[in-house]
């Protein structure tokens, strides 16, 4: 599959974005395109940045991955590969187990250091203009490279890996002033040079549609299915998008609501969960403006937005009944043009029967768009009982986020049977502890975890029964102040799994710490299990664990019931 890149930068960027040859590159996996979007981030507006460009010669052909013109420093070209990377002996190395196979990164990027080198330097547009500095490194964004590592062809310092993509301009520009100190840096009119040579002489793309790398981050690429879905949603109005936790439901929940709005519908983006709408507020702003749905946050959050006044989260009532009743009359008084055309509803199994009818009053037309996303499994709440009878039911059964490992772990307690993911991944752990136990021993996980260096924005904690008394203390400080956790890069998450649907991280920590015997603990652990991509970890009670999910599940987690 090829993927398209985008334009848009971060708002704090705006005006600092580099020059771009060409202006939106087509890549044929992922990791090319988050290597180019990192560097995109992070370069200066003199620089500019050369991506996915082919050359030939008499002999071979040789493909620029990507080429950065440093103004003032020099060029770099890199060759970037995804997935597991190690070396045995001399030979580098790359693929999953059953599919390995021999690469050699650094000698394509020498090859393709001297092929861009000797095009540019023999076009017309360049000339006579002398030799500027030329440099080459790789890229291994999924891997981690010790510091010390060092070859006698590639030192470290020309190794850009998982770490250091937070800083990866920067790395690169080191690696031109440390491997050529002879040469002159390029200047502006150097600059545009390159990317006359390059208009005139660049051979056409290539256009052969290749696999999608599976990684860390498929859960935000469309699979077959979801193109399928999303063309057939262009011609209803009212669907009922049904899919089991890691099908990419929010993912594509977002997508229809930006389509809608691009073609001039305005649009709400609505959930229940107040974390999860705070998730979706931030992804939108990364939208083109013209794409931004007009309305993105909870359900309750439009009554607000329409002159109600809220009150304490303890007063379930009011949320459950007062308030849905008072946002039908809201609604009903509203202006045409402060209607919607059309509401996307994620994570739909949260609402209850009480609160279409407000959904259907914020409609301009009685056959305004309603596009529903739900997971029967996910029902920790009581109050769901289907929805609106009239939605066409689409269903998505292939599991996109988490390793093999962890979908297998909650595949039997899905309402919808699901393929498991096709990632690897390590084997989900078990630390058997007594459910009063659990939160105890959830902080020794997360410590050893620190150990072994993840950072703390790839942890989250949560709790099935009482809350982490972390999560409490945030809390007092207001929703808005805890949600900002979320996004704080030094401090590990603390949430429980009521709050945490729709949301994920690279790691879970899931303490099973409810007392046995509570209604909808197999929702709540459904969820638990869930929310990991690459690495889960459950604190509890094995006989607790069984007599919740099942033997079979107790089983993935390397235990015989």
């Amino acid at each position: 599959m090829q993927i398209d890149a985008q334009l848009s930068a971060p708002t704090d960027r705006i005006g600092l974005m580099p020059l771009l040859w060409p202006q939106l590159p087509s890549f044929a996996n992922d990791t090319e395109l988050r290597v180019w979007e990192a560097l995109r981030d992070q370069l200066g507006d003199n620089d500019l940045l050369i991506s996915n460009v082919r050359l030939n010669d008499c002999e071979r052909d040789y493909e620029v991955d990507h080429a950065i013109v440093f103004h003032d420093a020099g060029v770099v070209v890199v060759e970037t590969k995804g997935g597991p990377i190690w070396k045995e002996g001399p030979q580098w190395m790359q693929g999953r187990a059953g599919n390995e196979h021999k690469i050699d990164p650094v000698e394509q990027a020498l090859r393709a250091r001297h092929a861009l080198e000797t095009y540019i330097g023999n076009t017309d547009s360049w000339g006579s203009r002398g030799r500027i500095r030329y440099s080459h490194a790789v890229c291994f964004p999924d891997q981690v490279f010790d510091q010390r590592f060092d070859t006698p062809d590639c030192h470290r310092w020309m190794v850009i890996d998982h770490d250091d993509m937070s800083s990866v301009a920067d790395k690169l520009r080191n690696v031109v002033l440390m491997q050529d100190t002879v040469r002159r840096s390029p200047d502006g009119t150097d600059t545009a040079a390159i990317v006359e040579a390059l208009d005139g002489r660049m051979l056409p793309q290539r256009d052969s549609i290749g696999e999608a790398v599976v990684n860390d981050e498929v859960a935000d690429r469309l699979s077959q299915e979801q193109s399928v879905i999303l063309d057939a949603a262009r011609l209803l109005t009212r669907i009922h998008v049904r899919g089991g936790a890691g099908s990419g439901k929010t993912w594509l929940a977002m997508e229809q609501a930006r389509r809608l709005t691009h073609r001039g519908q305005r649009v709400a983006l609505i959930s229940y969960s107040r974390g999860l709408s705070a998730w979706m507020q931030r992804r939108v702003a990364t939208f083109e403006p013209k794409d931004r749905p007009a309305y993105v946050g909870t359900f309750h959050g439009l009554g607000e937005e329409w002159g109600a006044t809220l009150v304490g989260d303890d007063d379930s009532n009011f949320w459950e009944k007062e308030l849905p009743e008072l946002m039908v009359k809201l609604a009903t008084a509203l202006p045409e043009g402060k209607r919607f055309d059309a509401i996307v509803i994620d994570e739909a199994q949260d609402f209850a029967d009480t609160w279409w009818p407000a959904v259907f009053a914020a409609l301009k037309h009685d056959d305004g768009g309603l596009y529903v996303f739900s997971d029967e499994g996910q029902q920790v709440f009581s109050r769901f009982a289907g929805g609106p009878s009239d939605l066409v039911p689409l269903i998505l059964d292939q599991n996109l986020r988490n390793t093999r490992q962890i979908s297998e772990t909650f595949s039997t307690m899905a309402p919808i049977r699901m393929k498991a993911s096709t990632t690897d991944g390590p084997a989900v752990r078990l630390e058997s502890c007594r459910y009063g136990q659990a939160l105890e021993r959830a902080d020794d996980v997360v410590d050893e975890l620190l150990e072994k260096g993840w950072k703390p924005s790839d942890i989250a904690v949560l709790a099935t029964g009482p809350r982490h008394p972390e999560q409490t203390n945030r809390q007092a400080d207001g929703q808005s102040a805890y949600w900002d956790s979320f996004w704080d890069q030094e401090q590990v998450f603390y949430g429980h799994v009521l709050g945490f649907k729709g949301l994920e991280r690279s790691v879970i920590v899931l303490a099973v710490n409810e007392q046995p015997g509570r209604d909808r603990a197999k929702e709540r652990l459904y969820v638990g299990l869930s929310r990991a991509r690459n690495l889960l970890v459950v604190c509890g009670d094995p006989q607790h664990l069984q007599d919740v999910g099942g033997p079979s599940m107790l089983k993935k987690m390397g235990v015989d019931g």
